[in-house]
This record gives structure tokens, sequence and C-alpha cells, in this order.
């Protein structure tokens, strides 16, 4: 059993750390390069008028359930509240879903996060098309940045907590 900061007690996974994380430093190089050659596309991702605050969170919650990074987990729910998402839409988030009544103009590309990062940053191409016809390519790009964001900060946690758990030998880090 291990336990968590709060004293409750979990069972040990049985194949080892479930969650994604970087395991070769190449991978979070070409990351880390990525946003930085990109940059500017990132502040203009964060300044783009039809991808809100809570536009973005909801994106960065659905990524995050999925690659279960407790410390984006974490941060994002504060900021989502911040943004004006109830607690009770959050907590649909941290069933792992996506809640019906969030609006309407966001759902596809909040599903889309999700689906996106199920599959490993490798979506269907016929769900990308969709998603970028229907927002275009400039807000298409906007939420594509949020995502390989979230999915850098998400590993870099999830990373940090594997090293935890190896060195714990299982007990932290879960």
């Amino acid at each position: 059993m291990a336990m968590n900061s709060r004293g409750e007690t979990h069972p040990l996974p049985k194949q080892g750390f479930q969650k994604r994380y970087y395991t070769k430093i190449s991978s979070f190089w070409n990351d880390f390069r990525f946003l930085i050659t990109n940059r500017d596309q990132i502040k203009i991702a964060m300044r783009d008028p039809k991808i809100d605050s809570a536009f973005r969170e909801r994106l960065m919650m659905a990524v995050t359930e999925v690659n279960g990074c407790r410390y984006c987990r974490t941060f994002h729910m504060e900021q989502a509240r911040e943004a004006g998402i109830s607690q009770d839409e959050i907590n649909i988030y941290l069933l792992g879903a996506i809640p019906e009544d969030i609006p309407e103009e966001q759902k596809l590309a909040v599903c889309y996060a999700q689906h996106w990062a199920e599959n490993n940053r490798d979506p269907d191409e016929d769900y990308l098309d969709q998603v970028r016809e229907w927002y275009g390519d400039e807000s298409f790009q906007s939420i594509s940045m949020v995502l390989r964001m979230i999915w850098m900060g998400n590993l870099l946690g999830n990373t940090g907590d594997y090293l935890l758990f190896r060195i714990s030998f299982g007990r932290l880090g879960l």
C-alpha cells in the first residue's frame, strides 16, 4: 500500500508506474525545442479571442485527466475556477469525462483534446480535419498549441513522479 499526501492509502500498481512520462531525453528535448521555437504561436494562442481562459482550461483539463498529472490537475482546477468554470463541471473532468453542458462552440475541441491525448498525440485524421474546418486554421493552431503545452507539462510532472516512484521503491509518486 502507498499513502498519498492526504494520508489515504492506495494499492501499488501491479505493473509499475502507470502514467505517461518521458522515457527518452530526446523526446523531452523535441517537445521543449518545439515550444521554444514556437513561442510566438504560444503568445497568439494565449491571446486568441476565440480561445478564452475557460476554453483553454477545458482543453487542459481534458488532456490532463488522460495523462494523470497530479500537479497539472491541481493547478488547472484552480485556474478553471478562476476562469468561471463550476465545481460540478470540474468534477466531471476529474472523472475523465467531458461535461455535456459546456458551451456548444467548445465541445468539438474539448472532445478532440481528449481523443488527441488518448491516442498519444496521433488523432484520427478525419477528426483532426473536422476540428480544423470547424474552428479555422488560426484557432486550430491556437488549440493545438494549448494541447502541446499541457502535454509537455503533464509529462514533466509525471516524469518527476516516476523518479519518486523509482527511488522510493513504489511508495511515492503515484
